[in-house]
């Protein structure tokens, strides 16, 4: 028997199968095989058709059962992960009403802007954990002031996630974690944020029925069976926002675990204990899937929005994409620590929360054209992310993280020997790289929903670890090139 596992992105949904006894991956595709489109009728808008991505949800299914040979009828449960952040809007008979608001819309900046002032930033701070931004709830509320005659036909808002579930068994529904991502959970009152609704002028009424995370979330109907390629009756088992699932894909689920990722943007998610923060103005708080109010567990996330895509720059115009991602590791593999006084601030990709939405852009320091080659870049290259990576991390340490163990998976930039050593030189701490994704470890998730786990760490073991990077003990080098660096990134962004 197995369980079936769906990664919802913004770019392509990805499927895989696992082994319901031992976990272990039998198979992962995508779909479709070009990115989905985004419509952004006006500047900052980011829009996609639900229906869309159901769509695509079947057809990656049956792509699945037959590049695996394995039969439909052997699948006993489901896991989603989907893109966070999202709109989806239904009516009384739960048809969509509008294309989705998607995470990198910006649209209800303003609104959350002045609900943060309107009711208070202390409130927020204390009960939200954070601010209402450009997160569901204010995108609901943007609605509700542009939309005004689509808005008297919402019954229920729905998040992606809980879009494919309603595909799936029918109903409507939602998590505590999915609640807390639109920045509508009270973690002090344990329940939906009364007072924040009540100041957006939004009926609690449009909640969908909140279940747990790990659970029977209801069955695949006959319908959705037809569609989708697989037996009714089947259980959708878990559900969870991306970036907690790729950390729960890592057994990232107790305090003092972060998982990282380092792709076009770096995340850096830490579990903790702590429902406090003092940093809700460049990190965000959510409900970890394993959240509780007796025992909490908040997800502290941290994005980097210019990591990878510097890296990726200078393969297509420094190197002329003559070289390939592992090329360069090796070039600036002979370069030293500190890429002889070359510094690169890695900051080009837009505004920065971590830096305070600042956006001044990418910076090259003592570039000197008697000494510094391709190499240098290279090099100076993957220290500015890892540098980066090292800030945040410290961002998340004042904000009560005691960080015991960083776990990231197999993508380019931690493939760097140069990039993941400067980290965990830095850090001091051990740094697990394992072969896994979201896809998976949400069809995994679904076996602890149906309770074949005994635990969190039986389904999600170790066996994919593809290597550890130590700590080196010479680490002064490092620890003084990123001091440096340091004081360049606060001289820039302080002045």
């Amino acid at each position: 028997m197995y369980y079936i596992g769906y990664d919802l992105g913004s770019s392509s949904i990805k499927a895989a199968l696992v082994h319901a006894e031992t976990g272990k991956s039998l198979g992962l595709t995508q779909f479709p095989d070009q990115e989905m489109a985004i419509l952004s009728v006006e500047n900052g808008w980011a829009e996609q058709d639900p229906e869309l991505w159901w769509l695509y949800i079947c057809q990656v299914t049956k792509k699945l059962l037959q590049q695996t040979g394995i039969s439909a009828d052997l699948v006993k449960g489901i896991g989603i992960s989907y893109q966070m952040h999202g709109l989806i809007l239904v009516n009384k008979n739960k048809k969509v009403l509008r294309p989705s608001i998607i995470w990198c819309d910006s649209r209800a900046v303003e609104i959350g802007n002045q609900a943060f002032e309107g009711v208070g930033q202390d409130k927020c701070i204390s009960n939200l954990l954070n601010s209402p931004g450009n997160f569901t709830l204010s995108k609901l509320k943007w609605v509700k002031e542009n939309e005004p005659k689509l808005f008297e036909q919402v019954d229920k808002f729905l998040l992606p996630g809980d879009f494919i579930a309603l595909k799936m068994t029918g109903e409507c529904t939602t998590t505590i974690s999915g609640l807390s991502e639109g920045i509508m959970w009270d973690f002090k009152q344990n329940k939906p944020a009364d007072w924040l609704f009540d100041y957006m002028g939004i009926s609690q009424d449009f909640i969908p029925r909140i279940v747990p995370a790990f659970s029977n979330q209801g069955i695949l109907t006959k319908i959705s069976s037809d569609e989708i390629g697989l037996p009714s009756g089947i259980p959708l088992l878990y559900r969870a926002g991306d970036q907690p699932n790729n950390a729960l894909s890592l057994n990232v689920v107790h305090p003092g675990e972060i998982a990282a990722t380092g792709g076009t943007s770096g995340v850096v998610y830490a579990v903790s204990d702590n429902s406090d923060t003092i940093e809700s103005s460049r990190i965000n708080n959510f409900a970890h899937v394993n959240y509780s109010k007796e025992n909490p567990r908040i997800g502290k996330l941290l994005c980097i929005n210019g990591a990878g895509i510097q890296y990726s720059w200078m393969k297509n115009n420094i190197s002329g994409s003559n070289e390939s991602f592992s090329e360069m590791n090796d070039l600036a593999s002979y370069v030293p620590v500190g890429s002889d006084g070359l510094r690169i601030m890695p900051f080009g990709n837009g505004a920065e929360r971590m830096l305070n939405n600042q956006n001044n852009g990418s910076s090259i320091y003592n570039l000197n054209f008697n000494k510094h080659q391709s190499q240098h870049l290279f090099r100076a290259a993957l220290e500015g992310i890892a540098f980066s990576f090292v800030y945040g991390i410290n961002i998340l340490k004042k904000d009560g993280v005691n960080l015991s163990t960083l776990k990231a998976g197999n993508d380019n930039l931690f493939r760097s020997e140069i990039f993941s050593k400067t980290i965990s030189t830095i850090t001091e701490t051990e740094i697990k790289i394992l072969d896994t994704t979201g896809a998976i470890g949400a069809a995994r998730a679904a076996g602890i929903g149906a309770g074949t786990f005994n635990s969190m760490e039986d389904a999600f073991s170790d066996e994919e670890q593809i290597m550890t990077y130590h700590p080196l003990n010479e680490k002064q080098m490092y620890v003084d090139a990123y001091q440096q660096w340091k004081q360049d990134l606060e001289n820039k962004y302080n002045n």
